[in-house]
């Protein structure tokens, strides 16, 4: 547009809005963003006037990828439906798998529970009462193969949601993929391994940031030369998200996060061409419709601009921002759940629209207990009504262009690249953990939203507005039974007498040394997984060499 035509929309508009205040008057609402970012009645041309399409905008499947990393998006393949799953024993998790594949769901993603999560054994006095309650238990390779048994690991990719001992997670599954006779350059999948988010949102740390920096490094390293096809560390913003941060927040945190991870894998030597390719990113789909699309496209656009101007990467493929998305669990409510159902399809549709390659979609019953069987077929159903049914799948990115949604894609950027400036000034991002920066923000953020939902300045359905009297739960809820841990105990203690004590020792003792003397951690990993060493056992020869991290008060 001429700067002429600018100035015609930019006088008329002005007189637009005089006419509007003479004639309307708006609700007595605040317009905001969920994020409490301010949102104008109106966008026009000048709202966009420094967008170029060239260099902003572009095709799909090019360079800055802002409209999606591949030519034909949806046309060409649907996104990845991944429901995150696990509880109890392995052998209720892998009849849990089964169910969902035979419902269409067409990749596995594992949830964990606590103590696999801490790396803590089912029989140490700390698992107390956690043992397959937030997730499946698994203590060593038995539980894997009963986990992924009778799941063919060549035909089917697998995520698995973990951080602190990941890398020895991706050693059983190594090893279970070996006992089906499937060779590790075969297998795909996703491990989380995303340490620095642990720090800064999650807590499940376990040693402190630099050598937990050093296993994963070790596993990338490892994976790059044997495992080519997985993706070994996804960056995760959704728990940033789900701790109470801004959607800028959680962009920029993110993707702060992730450079690190491929400054500290070129610190390392190896070439960022060989290992950015299996980087991929997981995000938080919250309930605010644009402000989420804008935030896809913001964090394609800010990752291909610093992997190839500031890291150097040359090869395409490392330019390109691959992310899963999980609909915001903090957004659901625990009065009238069913509304869940609603709140679900909207972020859903929020990560189709902004691109994403997988999505998870919550389950109506989160805020009461792991998902039943009844509630995960609905929030898969939900899925594939957005992919068959909608017709959102037909275009791409269909809302570039839309002087909102350019607007804002704008501000997103614009606005992480002043939190990287922050996080650069107080030495980078471990400095700016042990400092306590993210945690003072998203604190602020989590409360400013509290607040405002105290105040009824934001409105919820069923919490602060719309409430119904004398409201009953008329769901069916999954609960886990008591029994499991003494099952899983028993079965943990039946396969460590039935393991050859002398071959885990020595692989124990591989593993400390490794520690020691700075050599790759993974293959280590494997020979204690194949000897049936446990993850407490695996854990306690690290902490012995690494520490424990304890975290600094920070308020």
């Amino acid at each position: 547009m001429n700067n002429g035509h600018l100035d015609k929309v930019i006088a008329q508009k002005k007189q637009w809005r005089e006419a509007k205040q003479q004639k309307t008057r708006d609700r007595d609402a605040k317009f905001v963003t969920v994020s409490s970012e301010p949102i104008k009645d109106l966008y026009t041309p000048d709202d966009s006037q420094d967008v170029d399409f060239f260099e902003d905008i572009g095709f799909p499947g090019e360079f800055p990828y802002t409209r999606g990393i591949h030519h034909n998006m949806y046309r060409g393949r649907l996104w990845t439906m991944r429901q995150f799953a696990g509880f109890g024993m392995a052998k209720d998790t892998n009849e849990r798998f089964k169910y969902l594949l035979e419902h269409g769901q067409d990749g596995l993603s594992v949830a964990f529970d606590l103590p696999t999560l801490m790396g803590v054994d089912s029989d140490d006095p700390k698992s107390e009462g956690e043992v397959g309650t937030c997730g499946v238990a698994i203590d060593s390779l038995a539980d894997m193969e009963v986990l992924f048994e009778g799941i063919p690991l060549d035909k089917i990719s697998t995520s698995m949601t973990i951080n602190s001992p990941a890398a020895i997670l991706l050693a059983f599954y190594i090893c279970v993929a070996e006992k089906q006779g499937v060779p590790q350059e075969k297998l795909r999948g996703t491990l989380q391994n995303d340490i620095l988010k642990e720090y800064t949102a999650q807590k499940e740390f376990i040693f402190p940031p630099e050598p937990s920096m050093r296993i994963i490094v070790d596993s990338v390293e490892y994976c790059t030369k044997h495992v080519p096809m997985w993706n070994t560390i996804s960056i995760s913003g959704y728990h940033i998200r789900e701790a109470g941060s801004t959607a800028v927040q959680e962009l920029a945190f993110t993707l702060a996060d992730g450079f690190a991870y491929v400054e500290a894998c070129i610190e390392r030597g190896l070439d960022i061409d060989e290992f950015a390719p299996r980087f991929s990113h997981f995000f938080n789909s919250h309930i605010d419709f644009f402000e989420e699309i804008a935030k896809f496209r913001a964090a394609r656009r800010i990752y291909a601009k610093r992997m190839r101007y500031k890291y150097g990467a040359k090869n395409e493929k490392s330019w390109k921002l691959r992310f899963h998305t999980q609909t915001a669990g903090c957004s659901l409510t625990g009065q009238q759940p069913e509304n869940n159902i609603i709140r679900t399809a909207f972020e859903a549709m929020a990560g189709v629209l902004g691109g994403t390659q997988s999505l998870h979609t919550n389950s109506l019953d989160e805020t009461w207990a792991l998902p039943s069987e009844y509630a995960a077929k609905i929030a898969l159903r939900t899925q594939q009504i957005i992919a068959y049914e909608t017709g959102v799948v037909n275009t791409i990115d269909p809302f570039a262009g839309s002087y909102f949604m350019e607007s804002l894609t704008n501000k997103m950027e614009q606005e992480a690249e002043e939190y990287f400036e922050r996080i650069d000034a107080l030495g980078g991002v471990i400095p700016a953990i042990e400092k306590g920066f993210f945690q003072r923000d998203i604190a602020k953020a989590a409360r400013k939203y509290q607040d405002e939902i105290e105040a009824k300045d934001r409105l919820i359905v069923g919490v602060n507005s719309h409430k119904e009297k004398d409201e009953k739960l008329d769901i069916p809820i999954l609960r886990i039974d008591e029994k499991v841990t003494k099952e899983q105990i028993d079965s943990l203690n039946k396969m460590k007498t039935g393991r050859n004590q002398v071959s885990v020792d020595e692989a124990l003792n591989q593993l400390q040394e490794a520690a020691r003397d700075g050599s790759n951690l993974m293959p280590r990993f494997i020979e204690c997984a194949k000897a049936y060493a446990t993850i407490g056992e695996m854990i306690d020869v690290l902490k012995d060499e690494f520490g424990v991290y304890k975290e600094p008060i920070i308020f």
